[in-house]
């Protein structure tokens, strides 16, 4: 079974590392996977989820939640800030706040509601321009501004560029994280996540090891 394999995987490499046991979170990247799929991993009793898209999860989670009760689904693709609502009741998390607006937009809204999910600033630790995310030498800045306006920032988040080796940009956003007084690092994906284990990740983002490659 997938997932018993990547549980095991990631217990070794919490083991490696002189993690505790069951400090990190794996995230089950459910985006475009058929509800069959889905609901075998349910069925295993797994219940932390991670989606790309606000419209995608809202076809999707609340149908399954009615069936399996508690299930925590994280929002890792971008958010629009006219989706910045629908998110916040959806979602347990929000990995990828990238930018002022957004900022702003979800301390309105917290305000608002009374409530907001937990929410992770995503890095573009490899200041790629076609890459979401706020540059590293503006992380500080705007981890300062988020805190200002009463946001419950938890972490740092990153996607390493393909070409690069990830070790160094999960070292770079574990730094920031650390200097911030940030204790939560979404980062690593099936390819590389027990890199991220040994570097400090506390939620890791796995797909196609768990599913299989998407239809």
């Amino acid at each position: 079974m997938a997932l018993t394999d990547i549980q095991d995987r990631v217990s070794k490499a919490e083991a490696k590392a002189g993690r505790t046991p069951g400090s990190v979170h794996l995230i089950a990247v459910s985006k475009m996977q058929p509800n069959d799929r889905v609901a075998t991993i349910l069925d295993q009793g797994h219940r932390l989820f991670g989606e790309n898209r606000v419209q995608e999860a809202a076809g999707k989670w609340p149908d399954f939640r009615e069936t399996y009760g508690q299930i925590a689904v994280d929002l890792i693709g971008p958010l629009q800030t006219n989706k910045a609502r629908q998110a916040m009741e959806l979602f347990q998390s929000i990995h990828t706040l990238d930018r002022p607006k957004l900022a702003n937009t979800i301390g309105r809204l917290a305000q608002e509601m009374g409530a907001c999910p937990t929410l992770y600033i995503q890095v573009n630790t490899g200041e790629e321009p076609q890459k979401a995310g706020v540059l590293p030498n503006e992380t500080d800045a705007f981890v300062a501004s988020c805190r200002a306006l009463d946001l419950p920032v938890e972490g740092l988040m990153c996607i390493p560029p393909v070409d690069e080796e990830p070790a160094l940009h999960f070292a770079l956003l574990a730094k920031m994280a650390d200097r911030n007084g940030l204790t939560n690092l979404s980062m690593g994906m099936s390819g590389d996540f027990e890199t991220a284990i040994a570097l400090g990740a506390t939620h890791i983002r796995v797909g196609s090891a768990i599913f299989g490659e998407r239809p």
